[in-house]
């Protein structure tokens, strides 16, 4: 059976490089999966979840924003950050979280605090925690 080739990058390294059955991502318009003589696109990847499989192996990185080509039964996955599930330091994530929150509390007239990017942050975490936790029960 045909195999997908999966390879995951951010500006500082290669996350991710196999040969998987099945890839679903968090696209700008939804989620997709990609499965062997997927027809070729690009899609803008948001913060989220990528899931895959190979044979009875699963598994899961959190992915930030990004884009993702899909050409010839290779997806290549490039975003700002990427880590795999076992990877994931949980105690940074939860203060990321805490962080996050607390920056968001505050008063919306204040010009020195950027709520869109604490935001960010606090989806980003979330989303790590989401993916480490699918780590432990695998």
């Amino acid at each position: 059976m045909d195999k997908v080739n999966l390879e995951v990058v951010t500006p500082a390294r290669v996350v991710l490089r196999r040969e998987v059955d099945m890839v679903v991502l968090p696209g700008s318009e939804g989620e997709f999966g990609v499965l062997p003589g997927h027809i070729a696109f690009l899609s803008g990847i948001l913060p989220g979840e990528l899931r895959y499989t190979a044979g009875s192996e699963k598994g899961y990185v959190s992915l930030s924003s990004g884009f993702a080509e899909v050409f010839d039964n290779k997806v290549s996955v490039l975003v700002d950050a990427a880590e795999k599930a076992g990877d994931i330091d949980l105690e940074r994530a939860k203060k990321a979280i805490e962080r996050a929150k607390e920056r968001l509390s505050q008063d919306r007239s204040k010009k020195e605090i950027d709520f869109f990017r604490a935001d960010s942050a606090m989806r980003r975490a979330m989303v790590r925690l989401k993916v480490a936790a699918k780590a432990e029960h695998n």
